[in-house]
């Protein structure tokens, strides 16, 4: 009885230690992770992904698992000191891919602070070299530098940095209110410039159109001296030609020009008058013609009074 009791016990222990061994013996490294084996405490080689086998108690597997993934750590804000002596808050973001398990578990004892504190001793740097107003408006240009100095001071520890980002740039206080104000003035700035180019232009149109105004005018008095001339050329033209084929007598151009004297002095304040030289022998001519009619009148009463006596 005893005896199988203690058999029991044996296969019980023999089971057990099979099941340790099976336990140290085999590793499954998960997806996007990697695993550094030590054997007797020296480094032995790296685990993929994947279902690995270790000799127990010789091979030691070391924990964490290396996480090959982009990691993304943000840094807090950090005071720095630009060229012309303004400190500044910096926020930053630093992504960064390990690309070799064995030099970020042997090259560094914390990764996250060397890189953390790298990244403040590199933007430092960077950041001393530019005055306030090109850190707020050169982030392209600092995050480019920082990708560089970092890329090549992390190489060595099996990272590689894929980007880094600041996340916002604080100016004091004060610095803030006097930005402030200037943009406050370069906004009333382009107001009042705005405003006075708006008027400029008005006043360019307005001119303009003036000018088109006085021309369309002036064009349209012109044309309409052009056609009131025409057509008192032609209407006189006209006269012209209708007296021709009248073939009016000496006479009555006379009676005719006679008759048109007395309009000449019709204007208001025409006191004085100038008779030409030829109007005394129209006028003589008139009076013969006169004198002429009035003869024949009366002889013609002469004979028609002695027809009546016989």
């Amino acid at each position: 009885m005893s005896g199988n009791i203690a058999a029991l016990i044996i296969a019980g222990v023999l089971l057990l230690f099979v099941l340790v061994v099976l336990v140290q013996a085999v590793r499954i490294v998960p997806q996007a992770r990697a695993g550094v084996v030590e054997r007797l405490g020296r480094y032995s080689r790296t685990l993929e992904p994947g279902l690995h086998f270790l000799f127990p108690f010789v091979d030691r597997l070391r924990r964490p698992y290396v996480d090959l993934r982009e990691q993304v750590v943000t840094f807090p804000p950090q005071p720095v000191i630009t060229r012309d002596n303004v400190t500044i808050s910096i926020d930053t973001v630093f992504y960064f891919t390990i690309t070799d398990a064995f030099r970020a578990t042997y090259e560094v004892a914390n990764l996250l602070l060397a890189v953390e504190q790298l990244t403040v001793t590199t933007l430092r740097n960077v950041i001393g070299s530019l005055s306030l107003e090109e850190a707020l408006t050169s982030r392209d240009k600092i995050n480019a530098d920082l990708r560089i100095v970092l890329d090549e001071a992390t190489e060595r520890w099996g990272i590689r940095v894929n980007r880094i980002e600041l996340k916002s740039i604080d100016p004091p206080g004060s610095i803030q209110e006097a930005m402030e104000k200037q943009m406050r003035a370069e906004r009333d700035k382009r107001a009042t410039i705005l405003t006075a180019e708006g008027v400029k232009q008005a006043q360019i149109l307005e001119a303009e159109g003036q000018k088109q105004a006085t021309i369309l005018t002036a064009e349209g008095e012109r044309q309409s001296k052009i056609l009131r001339a025409q057509g008192e050329g032609e209407a006189t033209i006209t006269v012209f030609n209708a007296i021709h084929e009248g073939n009016p007598t000496r006479d009555l151009l006379t009676y005719q020009y006679i008759q048109a004297l007395p309009k000449l002095a019709d204007g208001e304040g025409v006191t004085l008058m100038i008779v030409p030289s030829d109007a005394t022998a129209a006028m003589g001519a008139i009076s013969a013609l006169g004198a002429g009619f009035q003869a024949g009148r009366d002889a013609a009463g002469t004979e028609g009074s002695g027809e009546k006596k016989n």
